[in-house]
């Protein structure tokens, strides 16, 4: 498990990762090893966690100081159980498109959107649901969404979309969490909360590339959550090789093929423009 040396370490900020000759060396060095690992795939994934949109400005959700140190989540049981905490919901389900909304897809983004483009990217598996990787050029067929997103909802019986504003007027006019137009369900943000069934599709097609890449490089994931974080494993003992880049140790390095640890700009981002 070669691992390249620790950006993290070497610097005490991105200030100090910019200015540092032996970062940037570093760091050069690490975006050389992954260009690399790409060049010799033919059919790759590439799986992404909240460490790569932590660097747009959007706070993760387990860290010290991330969501979950904030407020509580909801689970699904009591989303279809009460109206008050439906409304709550909705509440954070509005507040948090509204601060994705405010930010862009970073270097990271860019990068993997142009390793889908030329190649050798097949698809991107995300843990994420700010649909940065969309808004950064990769074609949303060729995204899967694990936990779903935050940009839109659906009937839970049905599965009718319904638009995000469309949600907030009907809350506005009523004083009550919406409800279907087509079946009269429920209708719940497009997350996968607590407690939820993962979405079968979702799974289907993230196992499938998982046993079809050749090459499987994990961004800026823990890989604690399950059961996405068997997605790696599912690709390693098909064959695949095992890349993992992630500021700080994770879960499954010691299956890996190559560990890149530090900041996922400094190391991704060159390979926007090979």
């Amino acid at each position: 498990m070669p691992i390249v040396p620790d950006l993290q370490a070497a610097a005490g900020d991105a200030h100090d990762a910019v200015r540092d000759p032996a970062v940037r060396d570093a760091a050069r060095r690490a975006a050389d090893a992954l260009a690399a690992a790409f060049a010799a795939a033919e059919r790759a994934v590439v799986f992404t966690g909240a460490g790569i949109s932590t660097e747009s400005g959007i706070p993760d959700f387990r860290s010290p100081g991330g969501i979950w140190s904030t407020m509580k989540p909801i689970l699904y049981q009591e989303f279809l159980d009460s109206e008050e905490v439906r409304l709550e919901d909705w509440r954070r389900r509005f507040r948090m498109a509204a601060s994705f909304a405010a930010v862009a897809p970073n270097a990271g983004h860019r990068a993997i959107a142009r390793l889908v483009r030329d190649g050798p990217v097949a698809t991107v598996v995300t843990q994420n649901i700010d649909r940065l990787h969309q808004r950064a050029g990769v074609p949303h067929e060729r995204v899967v969404e694990l936990h779903g997103h935050g940009t839109g909802a659906a009937c839970l019986d049905c599965g009718a979309e319904t638009a995000l504003a469309d949600a907030e007027a009907a809350i506005a006019a009523t004083g009550r969490a919406p409800r279907c137009g087509a079946c009269g369900g429920l209708v719940k943000g497009a997350i996968v909360s607590f407690g939820q069934p993962m979405p079968p599709a979702a799974m289907l097609r993230a196992g499938e590339a998982s046993r079809d890449c050749d090459l499987f490089v994990v961004v800026g994931s823990s890989l604690v959550v399950q059961p996405a974080a068997g997605f790696p494993l599912i690709a390693r003992r098909s064959g695949a090789r095992l890349v993992i880049l992630d500021r700080a140790a994770t879960a499954l390095d010691a299956e890996a093929d190559l560990v890149l640890r530090g900041p996922i700009g400094e190391i991704l981002g060159p390979l926007e423009h090979p």
